[in-house]
């Protein structure tokens, strides 16, 4: 087994950056509850949300892509709670994104009549704290625990602000499916733990001691089928996606950036929780894996294709790419697993960007489906804007992040799984590409199906509202993020790569591949495009 370095806060800063960045949403969160003027309380939300956002930039700036292991670590430990974090190229990247949609789902608020609603900000600031305490975790009843926090947000907001008029069975089935899900896991790593325990070891969750044990388990079939599948309902990856597409449909569009962040939870907690604590039954379980990730690809993309309702064709869609990037992980080699990662991350930023859209077309329209919509480019351009942009990156075209990412994932599948699962992978992408197009053409250029004047703002014969302008903002930011990250995604992925490359080298034995650089792939890949 290998030994993962550690890199503790104090050698890298003057003060513990991810506790930090943990707190200040969290306190952000209470201060708004405790203010009694609504104005007052979302000046202090975006506050907070802005610090949380210059403390990730901090971060980055100070993890060193050179060092390997586990870095910004603290832990502190007592007889009865031990808080343990970290971070690595797996993670990250994770917390930005999650800080910067935390801001834009506050500007979405602006829009909306929620502006004034305390509870709905404070659990837009609450959502954040417990996304950016999860992605840090390193203990994995610690992470279990955010997992569960992350219900009370969601509950919350749906409740509250949800769109459909069946929210508390909406509720009620996303307790049952979580709940299921989140039992699954805690006795998943309950058997981990007890597994590894020895007659001179305590018991512990540490990610460390549960990593760096040679404990051979008496149940690691079942612990690994306890721990995936209950992941699997988090992702949600086929067939244990049926929550997503109602909660899509009739939740709330306000926490639905940070919320789709939260879906790649599932992802990231297969590559940290799952595969470094069992690789050989991991491995043992890929090829039962990637027939799931298959089904799952075509099984979205063709049912999203037959929706009507905008949200729920998105949900769809989201299943869809849940199945490209479980086959990445499991090609347990640099390139898939690098691809997986880059693409959770570009595809959460795209998809809540089609959501926040969505969200504003909803606001103008009072509906969500296709059929009822029709020719808002000219009168909605930023709107329009953010869809395609969005739609394109999800679409994995040049110049987005998510390009990068199909082309490492389909080499990873290549070398892991042979050819025809990476043609099928990039058959489901473009039948992805076909679904948003077509919703695109639909929603925006088409001749309208009714009447639309009411709901519609024109710029030729009205002044600019103040929530058209945050729209405006909101496009701007997630547009931004998406071009000048797609034009060189080498420093992110130079990031991803310092964790990705000792989890793939666990599996070097089995199957016996030489990692390269992977800015060498790019380059080919780049010239081969010049061609």
């Amino acid at each position: 087994m290998d030994i993962v370095n550690i890199t503790l806060w104090s050698e890298a800063t003057s003060f513990p950056v991810l506790t930090t960045l943990t707190l200040v949403p969290l306190i952000t969160m209470l201060i708004v509850l405790l203010l009694p003027s609504p104005v007052l309380a979302l000046r202090a939300g975006f506050v907070g949300a802005i610090l949380t956002i210059l403390l990730s930039i901090y971060l980055l700036l100070v993890f060193d892509t050179a060092q390997p292991g586990i870095q910004l670590y603290e832990q502190i430990q007592n007889l009865i709670v031990t808080y343990t974090v970290g971070v690595d190229g797996t993670s990250v990247l994770f917390i930005p994104l999650t800080a910067i949609l935390m801001l834009v789902a506050l500007i979405y608020t602006t829009t909306t009549r929620r502006s004034s609603d305390r509870i709905q900000i404070a659990c837009i600031l609450g959502y954040g704290t417990i996304l950016i305490a999860a992605f840090s975790a390193m203990n994995a009843l610690q992470f279990w625990f955010f997992c569960l926090l992350e219900l009370v947000p969601v509950v919350i907001m749906t409740i509250r602000a949800g769109s459909g008029q069946n929210r508390r069975w909406v509720v009620a089935l996303l307790l049952q499916h979580w709940g299921s899900g989140l039992l699954m896991v805690l006795a998943g790593f309950m058997l981990l733990g007890f597994g590894v325990m020895g007659t001179n070891e305590v018991l512990s969750f540490d990610w460390f001691a549960l990593r760096h044990s040679d404990t051979e388990l008496e149940y690691a079939t079942l612990i690994f089928v306890l721990l995936f599948f209950g992941f699997a309902i988090r992702m949600p990856l086929f067939p244990f996606h049926a929550w997503l597409p109602i909660l899509a449909e009739q939740g709330t569009i306000a926490s639905a950036g940070i919320f789709l962040i939260g879906i790649k939870l599932g992802i990231y907690a297969v590559i940290r929780f799952v595969i470094p604590f069992i690789p050989e039954t991991a491995e043992q379980w890929a090829d039962f894996v990637m027939i799931l990730g298959l089904i799952g690809i075509f099984y979205g993309a063709l049912l999203a294709l037959m929706q009507i309702n905008i949200r729920r064709l998105l949900a769809f869609a989201v299943i869809s790419q849940t199945g490209m990037l479980i086959i990445g992980v499991f090609d347990f080699n640099t390139y898939g697993m690098e691809g997986s990662v880059l693409l959770s991350l570009s595809f959460g930023l795209a998809t809540a960007g089609i959501l926040f859209s969505i969200g504003m077309i909803y606001k103008r329209m009072h509906t969500a489906y296709i059929t009822r919509l029709g020719g808002m480019f000219d009168a909605n351009p930023a709107i329009a804007v953010l869809f395609v942009i969005c739609a394109l990156s999800t679409m994995v075209m040049p110049g987005t992040p998510g390009f990068d990412g199909i082309h490492l994932l389909v080499e990873g599948t290549i070398k892991g799984h042979g050819w025809l699962v990476s043609i099928a992978i990039l058959i489901g992408n473009v039948l992805a590409a076909a679904l948003l197009l077509r919703a695109f053409q639909q929603i925006f250029i088409a001749e309208p199906k009714r009447f639309q004047g009411p709901f519609l703002y024109s710029p030729k014969t009205t002044s600019t509202p103040p929530s058209v302008k945050n729209e405006g903002i909101i496009a701007t930011v997630i547009c931004s993020l998406i071009i000048v990250v797609g034009v060189n995604t080498s420093p992110w992925l130079h990031m991803i790569d310092q964790g990705v490359s000792p989890m793939s080298e666990l599996h070097s034995t089995t199957y016996n591949e030489q990692h390269t650089d992977t800015t060498t792939v790019l380059t080919n890949t780049k010239d081969i495009q010049d061609e």
